[in-house]
């Protein structure tokens, strides 16, 4: 298997994409391919204590400038590390792409030089929040934020085939974003979601209605599916509280010497739950719905963030999460309600 690195996205690029790249090398048996400025690489690796063997170089000119669009990045700056990362899949020399860059250039990089899986209309960015049980899959967390009840079909297909392939769940429950878990419940779009979703049949996915945003924090749905623009306020928000939450009690811990030393006590029991929190346990979360692996890692990601996106995007490869959503979405239970949407819709 071969996973390209872009070695030159994230906010500490290249150094902590080099050391992430070493830490995966010890236990992969993968070719990791290592895309950027060819001298800087060589430079990184020779400060390594010893050069991993199966780690190579592509050269590629860095990273387009931060404020610069998506698109016209695409257009302007072809030699830019995320693009040919992503052009490694596309001529069959990578299998996957891991990249902690901008998640906007990296997903029109997906979509424009990768293309779409057949009968996908929307490709979608799927996120993994904690929950007393285990984890939830959110699908979609940005990539569209305009969306018909047919491309919530689609991600929660896409969402079941990840969740079961790659999370190991082996009958993921899925549920749609709503105001309230009763039929009938939110605005129109949701309405219509849900007239989708339940009429599909049992062996697409397990549709188990309307779920609250309580729900995904409750353990009670694996797979939760709404639009780009709900999905990513609630990441962004999940996000925010989970730092706020940690700081409050840090302070409270510390404020006197009794509660010092019930910290002490409980020390290890907080490294466990700040470890389920920890968005570089699971290393980035994948694009679904483009013909190639792409996994997009937290801009602020370190070593071990890096490493684990390289292994979750050998186990989508090794899984063969593509091809099934290729088959599932072929097989589609109501082909009238389910028509295929065109990709600009």
């Amino acid at each position: 298997m071969r996973i390209a690195i872009d070695a030159m996205g994230g906010d500490y690029a290249p150094r902590a994409v080099v050391l992430g790249t070493e830490l995966a090398s010890k236990t992969s048996s993968s070719e990791l391919i290592l895309v950027g400025p060819q001298d800087v690489l060589e430079s990184e690796l020779a400060a390594l204590a010893q050069r991993p063997s199966n780690v190579t170089i592509k050269n590629a000119s860095g990273i387009p400038p931060a404020h610069e669009s998506p698109v016209l990045a695409l257009r302007k700056r072809k030699d830019a590390s995320i693009l040919v990362a992503t052009r490694l899949i596309k001529e069959g020399t990578a299998d996957a792409v891991v990249s902690a860059g901008s998640t906007g250039i990296g997903m029109v990089a997906a979509r424009t030089i990768l293309r779409l899986l057949p009968g996908v209309a929307r490709p979608a960015i799927a996120a993994l929040l904690p929950n007393p049980t285990g984890m939830c899959l959110v699908i979609d967390v940005g990539a569209n934020v305009d969306c018909r009840p047919q491309h919530l079909y689609e991600f929660a297909v896409m969402g079941n085939i990840f969740a079961r392939q790659v999370l190991n769940i082996p009958s993921p429950r899925v549920g749609l974003v709503n105001i309230g878990e009763e039929e009938g419940k939110g605005n129109q779009f949701s309405r219509a979601a849900f007239e989708v979703l339940a009429e599909t049949n049992k062996a697409a996915f397990d549709f188990v209605g309307n779920i609250e945003g309580r729900d995904i924090y409750e353990g009670t749905v694996d797979v939760v599916v709404c639009d780009g623009f709900v999905g990513n306020v609630i990441l962004k928000t999940s996000e925010a509280l989970a730092t706020a939450v940690f700081a409050l009690l840090r302070r409270e811990l510390t404020a006197d010497p009794v509660s010092k030393l019930g910290a002490a006590l409980s020390k290890k029991a907080f490294k466990r739950v700040l470890k389920r929190v920890d968005y570089e346990e699971y290393g980035g979360v994948p694009i679904l719905g483009v013909d190639g692996v792409f996994i997009v890692c937290h801009g602020s990601s370190g070593p071990k963030a890096i490493a684990n996106a390289v292994f979750e995007a050998e186990r989508c490869v090794s899984h063969e999460v593509n091809r099934r959503i290729v088959a599932a979405l072929a097989d589609r239970g109501t082909a009238s309600v389910l028509a295929p949407v065109a990709a600009d819709a």
